[in-house]
């Protein structure tokens, strides 16, 4: 899969090229060196994506971890919630059988 460079970047690779243009330098020399600066900045372009997709996977690993961390820190609200209101209902059910002996005990004096 050999991708040809874009026209702004065989452009940019020639000036290149003859700007660094010694003295006796034939064209023929020239445009082999601008071939070279081309492949060196294909190479960089390939190497920037690359970095770029990696930086792109890794946030969006750090973007899911988050996700879960509140996922779960969300689940632990509720289960406290849940928790405080069963301590709520088991005091009030131990209440409410406290004052159904305490019923039964003055009914027992009383009779």
């Amino acid at each position: 899969m050999k991708q040809t460079p874009s026209p702004e970047t065989q452009n940019n690779a020639l000036a290149m090229a003859k700007a660094t243009q010694k003295p006796g330098q034939n064209k023929e020399q020239t445009k082999l060196i601008a071939a070279g600066i081309e492949k060196g900045i294909a190479e960089y372009k390939k190497r920037e994506k690359a970095k770029a997709r990696d930086r792109d996977k890794a946030r969006k690993q750090q973007l899911k971890a988050k996700s879960n961390d509140r996922q779960i820190d969300d689940t632990d609200m509720y289960q406290g919630e849940s928790n405080s209101q069963m301590t709520a209902a088991a005091w009030s059910l131990l209440g409410l059988l406290l004052l159904s002996w305490a019923g039964f005990a003055v009914y027992l004096f009383l009779v």
